[in-house]
């Protein structure tokens, strides 16, 4: 099963976060550089969930390393971006699983392999 690290630049709260399955930059390190979250989630297996497109622009170029989701909403509110991250969680992680990029886009989720 899939497990994934939430970006700093997200919330910890979010009811599609919660389990044993997400383990959180604030939690583990807030201070860590883009290039040592890489390290960490490559070496752990996890998943990149960001709103920061350095992550995404670093699979692009990248053999390997981690899968990333890049949250690309751009301005919602809290609520907002709960609602719809929970209406569509779903169907990003099963799209991660086969793509080693996801964009999430207000009006679609994009797979990249």
């Amino acid at each position: 099963m899939a497990r994934y690290l939430i970006d700093a630049n997200l919330p910890r709260w979010f009811s599609p976060w919660s389990g044993s399955d997400y383990e959180f930059i604030h939690d583990i390190g807030q201070a860590w550089t883009d290039s040592r979250i890489w390290q960490y989630a490559a070496a752990n297996a996890l998943t990149i969930v960001t709103k920061d497109a350095d992550f995404s622009d670093r699979v692009l170029t990248s053999s390997s390393g981690p899968h990333v989701i890049h949250i690309r909403v751009g301005n919602l509110t809290i609520g907002d971006l709960h609602r719809y991250l929970s209406n569509v969680w779903t169907d990003v992680c099963l799209a991660s699983e086969n793509c080693r990029l996801v964009q999430v886009y207000r009006d679609r989720i994009e797979a990249i392999e």
